[in-house]
């Protein structure tokens, strides 16, 4: 999926612990900074997206192709 695709508020799934987990998109990143208690080494030309659990309220970053909308 394009990082372009994904935005604040879209709902997407990944897999996490061999489950799938469905949430929010929170926010892109796109430059190095802590998020989700790690240091994301999120850049322009490869950005992550902070997401929320819909099941926990915990917040995951991850790149876009380990996102998919629904």
């Amino acid at each position: 999926m394009a990082d372009k695709d994904l935005k604040k508020g879209d709902h997407v799934t990944w897999r996490s612990h061999g489950e799938n987990v469905h949430g929010t998109v929170e926010q892109k990143l796109t430059k190095r900074t802590e998020a989700a208690g790690r240091t994301v080494a999120a850049s322009p030309d490869d950005p992550q997206y902070r997401v929320r659990s819909d099941k926990t309220g915990k917040d995951a970053v991850h790149k876009p192709g380990a996102l998919k909308r629904g």
